[in-house]
């Protein structure tokens, strides 16, 4: 299929960047839609580490160009440094990356807003990346937002900012506001200078592009279970990041994608506060945050582990339509004699098989377990389904059945080539077109 969404199925931090990584030499583009500085990407190979934070993983494969769509949020000064670090570790970015003119900017109001309300006693702590993620999308839809396209005016920054300040946010900030528009105006018209030959109108760009023939892999930034309607909520993100959500984000006609993968741990993990019911919070738990050095690409905090959660999985599956699914850090679980999967949740004497919307329902639920045998071999060397021990190929089919669509890949280390191909009907068809190049 020509056109393909890689979509987060838990909480973030799936390995959606692998995948990416590992699918985009079959593709002329690699989009993303949502999302800003909060969502790390790793991707590892040639015993070099890269950790991306805004540019799609497809940078990361000479020939593909990244585009950064208008539904997410830029911190401009992280871009120019993620930008240089890439460049310094011999990635060529210059006239590979498209930004759209239309993306949000994150300037230092929203990271003191986000750190003021993380902090504020009065309100739940959701646990956020305090990198001004969530208030540069409250300003968006409070229609106060300065645009990527605003830095190139420095009257219209020192306006947009003076009404950022006047607009009811001044009073959040306190004194931190009294000064910024007017010393800020000038600063992030120097970053827009430096942004300016990556900056068009890439709805338009890859409108034309996908009427080309270009081959577009769509990268999700983050997980489903923490889309702003569909997730955890309040304990989610600031926007959709399920796959409906690709089409506003980018500006493009649904009738463009043409197949959906599902990236999912072999277990599950969550950063922050919120619901998660197959948390194991002891000693199994620390071992899986150990073999899988479950720690934020962004923050390095310790992420929270535990179970595959099935329950939660099937519904992701359902609302994105997945049609293949990539296992990830599968060979986290070698060690284990016993591996549970959540099959369903007990509530007050009462099976529950769906996500509870209920917020004091989700507080209360237990995990319904279904035990499986582990294998207790390493599994990181197998290249070939048959390369895995039975129990492994098992386990593989029980989440097939859970999911509700065949597995795709198994990735059995963090290198690129540590990976299994189960099934490339999904993209088995597809080769560049060279449509995606830049003019």
């Amino acid at each position: 299929m020509a056109n393909i969404a890689v979509i987060g199925g838990q909480w973030g931090d799936e390995g959606k960047g692998k995948i990416v990584d590992l699918l985009s030499d079959r593709f002329d583009i690699v989009a993303r839609w949502q999302g800003g500085p909060n969502a790390g990407h790793t991707v590892r190979f040639e015993g070099k580490t890269f950790a991306l934070r805004h540019i799609p993983s497809g940078i990361l494969r000479e020939g593909v160009t990244a585009v950064i769509g208008n539904g997410a949020v830029i911190d401009p000064v992280s871009l120019l440094q993620e930008m240089a670090e890439l460049e310094e570790k011999g990635i060529r970015v210059a006239g590979r990356l498209r930004i759209s003119h239309r993306a949000q900017v994150i300037l230092p109001f929203h990271r003191e807003l986000d750190r003021v309300a993380e902090e504020n006693p009065a309100s739940p702590s959701i646990g956020t990346t305090r990198r001004g993620i969530g208030p540069a999308y409250m300003t968006k839809v409070a229609r106060l937002g300065v645009r990527i396209v605003d830095l190139g005016d420095v009257e219209v920054l020192r306006r947009k900012m003076r009404s950022l300040v006047d607009g009811g946010f001044g009073a959040m900030l306190g004194a931190a506001a009294s000064q910024a528009p007017e010393m800020l105006a000038e600063e992030f018209h120097a970053h827009g200078s430096s942004l300016a030959s990556c900056v068009c109108d890439t709805s338009s760009w890859l409108g034309e592009r996908l009427r080309a023939g270009a081959r577009v892999l769509f990268e999700g930034a983050q997980g489903t279970m923490l889309d702003v309607d569909h997730g955890t909520y309040p304990f989610v993100t600031s926007s959709n990041t399920v796959v409906g959500s690709l089409f506003p984000g980018l500006g493009i006609a649904p009738r463009f994608l043409n197949g959906t993968i599902g990236v999912f741990k072999a277990y599950s993990t969550r950063v922050g506060a919120g619901p998660f019911p197959t948390e194991q919070a002891g000693e199994v738990g620390d071992r899986i945050r150990e073999r899988g050095r479950e720690f934020g690409t962004v923050t390095g905090r310790p992420r929270r582990c535990g179970w595959f959660d099935g329950v939660a999985a099937r519904y992701a599956a359902g609302i994105n339509g997945i049609d293949t699914a990539a296992i990830t850090l599968f060979d986290v679980l070698d060690e284990f004699a016993e591996i549970p999967i959540c099959v369903a949740y007990r509530w007050r004497g009462m099976e529950l098989t769906e996500v509870p919307a209920e917020p004091w329902v989700s507080d209360e639920i237990e995990p319904v377990w279904e035990v499986l045998p582990g294998w207790r071999q390493p599994t990181s060397g197998a290249r070939r389904i048959a390369d895995l021990p039975t129990p492994a190929r098992r386990y593989l089919d029980r989440l097939s059945g859970i999911l509700g669509c065949e597995i795709g890949i198994v990735s059995v280390g963090a290198d690129r080539t540590q990976t299994i191909v189960c099934s490339d009907s999904l993209w088995a068809e597809n080769t560049k077109t060279g449509a995606g190049a830049l003019p």
